[in-house]
């Protein structure tokens, strides 16, 4: 691999690392850039979720293209690292995890539609390179996007098996990053094992993510998560993410009966089967009357919204996080209206898919003007993000960069 003028280096042995599982690349220091070789996609995106997230946006500071080149490299080594466990030469380690076993770190990088054009400007030449699934996303009914929430040229997400692990890993991408991108905004996040196989619980007390496509079939997985092969070349072996921090009214939620939570999700709470069934994994009772001729799963029901019968056969990958940050002064959306201090808390959702405007965004659209869930939660920040694949030996972003 060519390296930065940074003089950042490996240490233990010199070698770059990360584990072919993962979806990650085992290069020797000196390994050159081999364009022949296929893209690999980049860990953390079908990697079986571990616990705990933490996902940073940078707004680029400089004009130079080869400064946003050199800090990729640097990223790229670096994280190559700190997946493998292994010291980066020329920082000083914050130490914080020394004696730490099992981190089961992975970081993915991402590009938002600023690296391409800001303010009307193509600022390192590379507008004409943008992916036509990187459109801006539309803004929904009922957002309330905070700027300083939302947005963002760059992307990390750190996830490990404890926060402190993701917490590191972020400071020491920031660090690198000084003088050339700016954090803009943070969000960390948690999930608690409920055991293997067992779909987790979200704050509303409900299992999230109960249908996904397959990410370990490589056949569903190419239909719905990676880029197609008609993408651009630099995006293949990449994925789209979208990212969305949704603050949950947990205090108006938990003042709601079960049985109009559970109508409002489209599902049993205990079990996560659809109304009417017995089991998670049942098919929704989309079709299915009740005696007064009702519809059993309410038309406007969650569950009913973003299933894929009812969005042309849409899927996306959720890997979403519940996330706490205390207390905050917040007016409520519905009655009673209340304003007052209440838990900023709700999920960081992750979302990847081929495309976001045949994932998400068709999806989210009809969710966002008729979803009942709406009364409770609000989209209050995050972004979007082109995550592409990597070849063997180069860093992230190299393909895009020599287009």
């Amino acid at each position: 691999m060519t390296h930065s003028n940074s003089g950042l280096r490996l240490g233990r042995r010199g070698f770059l690392a990360t584990t072919a599982a993962a979806g990650g690349v085992a290069a020797s220091a000196d390994q050159g850039f081999a364009m022949e070789s296929p893209p690999l996609h980049q860990p953390g995106i079908i990697t079986p979720q571990q616990p705990c997230a933490y996902f940073i946006t940078f707004d680029l500071a400089t004009t130079k293209r080869d400064e946003v080149v050199a800090l990729l490299r640097r990223w790229t080594e670096a994280a190559d690292a700190l997946m493998a466990g292994v010291s980066v030469n020329g920082l000083v380690d914050s130490g914080e995890i020394d004696g730490l076993k099992d981190r089961d770190l992975t970081i993915t990088i991402g590009f938002g539609p600023g690296l391409f054009q800001k303010d009307g400007k193509d600022r390192y030449g590379l507008n004409a390179h943008r992916p036509g699934a990187l459109a801006d996303l539309p803004r929904f009914t009922g957002d309330q996007l905070v700027p300083a929430r939302t947005g963002g040229d760059l992307c990390i997400q750190c996830c490990a098996n404890d926060p402190q692990t993701t917490l590191h890993a972020s400071r020491e991408l920031t660090r690198l990053a000084y003088g050339v991108a700016d954090p803009r905004w943070a969000q960390a996040g948690f999930l608690p094992s409920f055991g293997k196989g067992k779909t987790p619980r979200n704050l509303m007390g409900f299992k999230d993510g109960t249908i996904n496509p397959d990410s370990q079939n490589p056949q569903s997985a190419g239909r719905y998560i990676w880029a197609a092969d008609t993408d651009l070349p630099w995006m293949q072996g990449g994925s789209y993410l979208v990212s969305r921090i949704i603050r949950i009214a947990l205090e108006h939620w938990d003042r709601t009966p079960v049985s109009f939570q559970e109508e409002t999700m489209g599902r049993e709470k205990q079990s996560g089967a659809p109304i009417g069934g017995h089991d998670e994994f049942e098919p929704l009772t989309l079709a299915q009357k009740d005696h007064d001729g009702n519809p059993v799963t309410a038309q406007n029901s969650h569950a009913r919204l973003a299933a894929p019968e009812e969005n042309g056969g849409a899927q996306i990958l959720r890997r979403a996080y519940s996330y706490d940050n205390g207390l905050s002064f917040t007016a409520e959306r519905w009655p009673p209206w209340r304003q007052g201090m209440e838990m900023d808390a709700g999920l960081l959702f992750m979302s990847w898919q081929q495309d976001p405007r045949t994932g998400f965004t068709r999806i989210f659209e009809r969710m966002s003007k008729f979803d009942m869930m709406n009364q409770y939660t609000t989209h209050i920040g995050g972004g979007l993000f082109a995550c592409p694949g990597r070849r063997k030996g180069g860093y992230i972003g190299q393909a895009l960069f020599e287009a």
